[in-house]
């Protein structure tokens, strides 16, 4: 028998409109407070079973403070027995078809299939779990061709990112540096193996921190991010240095816009002109977007200016590392039309968003739907009311069990702006789409 625990929630609640909405914006002391009040749920029982301290769960029911542990997110939907698809995550283990309740087989399509079905892992297990991603048995002496297939390996694990959020990704990349830690610990090699295998390090914690990010640990991420800086610099590898100090500075961006702006321009120093062109792009979108969050037209457009020469000029011979491949000309396109969205030229940004979008798969069902919320936002800010609805619905749909914060964090303002204007057909859908 299925345990149930003394804190679910009974199917009925978890219809009516204010339950959906706070479970919609992630309101849990909200959740908390119907639980008590119209199920006769205790806030010690909550507490119990969410593993919250009591006081913390009547300061949250009273309005105080908000739930943002992606892992938190996990807990408490399980214990008050919370589909995963209400609150932006894939389902959840013990529900009973795999299908969040609701859901018709055509929202289920093959990409949210295929996350299902690397997401019926364990995440300790995951990779495990996958062909051709089992760790090459380790020799008493580190060679450069171990290290060599300690890359493809890591390659293979960043595909996950393609398909999976970081709540899903996390603990996997996070073993693989743990891993690699202790080989440098432990292991015996030369001295040039050593520095290929500190530049390695520096790559995985640097795809780990992304995924800390995309889950919402953010601490988590900048120690990451802080320790690749310091693994590149002692395998005095410049890219990956560069690498660091851009995903630095998208980290900051929303604590302190001038710092991230500063991360952006010290990584885009490191460009020489060995820098693989794929590399020079990435490091320049990023310094874009700093610029563009901070109100920086003409270092935007400089920016994007540099990023899109570096493609133009990248020569198809030229080594490309793996972690920067994905920069393509689809991608800066997405982005020009993500800092001009930023900026307040909606007018600009809608041609160049729509137009890449359509080339951009639904495979990707995160990125796109976060690239779609930019798109949304345009068109609300050009008054196009109608337009922004559908998208944010498109945008839903997409992200709907992607276990990423980010989407629902996009979306969920949307929907906001989106309320004054509910007499308006496709308005009221999406909010009911979103609500239900």
């Amino acid at each position: 028998m299925t345990y149930q625990p003394p804190t679910a929630l009974p199917r009925d609640l978890l219809h009516e409109d204010d339950v959906q909405r706070a479970l919609a914006d992630h309101d849990f002391g909200v959740i908390f407070r119907i639980a008590r009040d119209r199920a006769g749920i205790s806030y010690s029982k909550i507490a119990a079973e969410c593993d919250i301290k009591p006081e913390r769960v009547g300061t949250l029911a009273r309005g105080r403070g908000r739930i943002t542990s992606f892992e938190k997110v996990m807990q408490i939907a399980d214990a008050l027995r919370i589909p995963g698809h209400l609150v932006g995550l894939a389902p959840r283990p013990w529900e009973a078809d795999g299908a969040p309740a609701g859901t018709s087989r055509a929202e289920n399509g093959p990409h949210v299939r295929r996350r299902t079905i690397l997401q019926a892992a364990t995440s300790t297990s995951l990779a495990a779990a996958l062909p051709a991603l089992h760790r090459p048995d380790t020799p008493r002496r580190i060679t450069h061709a171990y290290v060599d297939r300690l890359r493809e390996r890591t390659a293979r694990l960043r595909r996950l990112d393609d398909v999976l959020g970081g709540g899903d990704t996390y603990r996997v990349y996070l073993g693989e540096v743990q891993f690699t830690k202790g080989l440098l610990r432990q292991g015996s090699f030369t001295d040039d193996a050593r520095r290929r295998l500190t530049a390695l390090l520096a790559e995985q914690a640097q795809q780990a921190g992304w995924a800390a990010f995309d889950a919402g640990r953010t601490r988590d991420a900048t120690t990451l991010y802080e320790e690749s800086r310091s693994y590149a610099k002692d395998a005095r590898d410049q890219n990956l240095y560069g690498n660091s100090l851009a995903f630095l500075a998208y980290r900051t961006i929303p604590d302190d816009r001038s710092t991230a702006v500063t991360f952006a321009q010290d990584s885009c120093a490191t460009i020489t002109a060995h820098t693989p062109s794929t590399v020079r792009a990435l490091l320049y979108e990023r310094l874009a977007w700093a610029c563009a969050v901070d109100g920086q037209p003409t270092g935007t457009q400089s920016a994007l200016d540099a990023a899109r020469e570096a493609l133009d000029n990248g020569q198809d011979s030229e080594p490309q590392p793996d972690w920067s491949v994905w920069v393509d000309r689809t991608e800066l396109d997405i982005m020009t039309g993500r800092c001009w969205t930023e900026l307040g030229r909606p007018l600009r940004a809608v041609p160049v968003l729509t137009d890449a979008l359509g080339r951009y798969s639904d495979d990707h069902a995160r990125d796109k739907a976060l690239y779609l919320s930019w798109l949304a936002d345009a068109y609300l800010s050009a008054g196009e009311v109608e337009q922004a609805a559908e998208t944010v619905g498109r945008a839903l749909e997409l992200a709907t069990g992607v276990a990423s914060i980010r989407p629902r964090q996009r979306i969920t303002p949307l929907l906001d702006r989106l309320r004054p204007h509910a007499d308006i057909g496709p308005v009221r859908d999406v909010l009911e789409h979103a609500a239900g």
